[in-house]
């Protein structure tokens, strides 16, 4: 089985910045990519961001130019780097992970708990 444990989220003011953290842990034979999602209240989850292992990155339009995703391959950990954050950034944000766990699929995600990122003054 595998864990997603998401850290880094809080209460910020406009234009401020947030690093959010995300590692995996157990039955990990590889990782395919790694991502970010938010869902804010009343809205769809969307994804934020995402990575590859190799460093391909997508990212949001909305995000593009202030969120930065990077990868720790030997840590197993994702990151996100957000700036100039504003209050349509709040949201609960959830990791995501592409992996293979050692089943026949060798795709499988699994998601974390999410964390709260609240944008206000």
């Amino acid at each position: 089985q595998v864990q997603l444990v998401e850290s880094g989220g809080g209460l910020v003011q406009p234009g401020g910045s947030l690093r959010l953290s995300c590692a995996a842990s157990g039955s990990i034979f590889s990782i395919n990519a790694m991502g970010w999602y938010r869902q804010a209240p009343g809205k769809q989850r969307e994804l934020v961001a995402a990575i590859t292992s190799g460093g391909s990155t997508n990212y949001a339009d909305s995000v593009k130019g202030r969120f930065t995703i990077s990868i720790d391959n030997a840590k197993n950990t994702v990151y996100l780097q957000m700036k100039s954050l504003q209050p349509e950034d709040t949201a609960v944000y959830y990791c995501n992970a592409d992996l293979w766990d050692g089943g026949p699929s060798m795709s499988d995600d699994y998601w974390g708990q999410g964390t709260q990122v609240t944008v206000s003054s």
